[in-house]
């Protein structure tokens, strides 16, 4: 279970037995939301927010920031999301200090 980021207590994380489409969980506590990185004709379409199975959601405050973490290292994510299952390489998780 990689660990991509940590902001403020909400943590950024792949399963390790994923599958596609691109996505990253978020999990705040007992909270747990993913969202979805969408692609269409190798061009970068949307973020859809999806809750996970058998979790209870983040609450609106943090499924704020989760959703705009998302969009500003959605980029990343999607190099770590290919660099782990694609290649195996190991992640190293980062701790994002900065408000956003």
């Amino acid at each position: 279970m990689p660990k991509l980021y940590e902001y403020f207590g909400l943590i950024f994380l792949f399963y390790s037995q994923e599958h596609e489409p691109i996505h990253v969980h978020g999990k705040f506590q007992d909270k747990e939301s993913k969202a979805e990185i969408v692609f269409e004709n190798g061009k970068f379409k949307e973020i859809i927010i999806r809750e996970v199975t058998g979790k209870k959601p983040l609450d609106a405050q943090n499924l704020r920031k989760f959703k705009k973490i998302v969009e500003l290292y959605r980029d990343d994510i999607v190099r770590k999301w290919i660099d782990f299952f694609v290649y195996n390489i190991e992640i190293s998780p980062e701790r994002i200090t900065k408000k956003i």
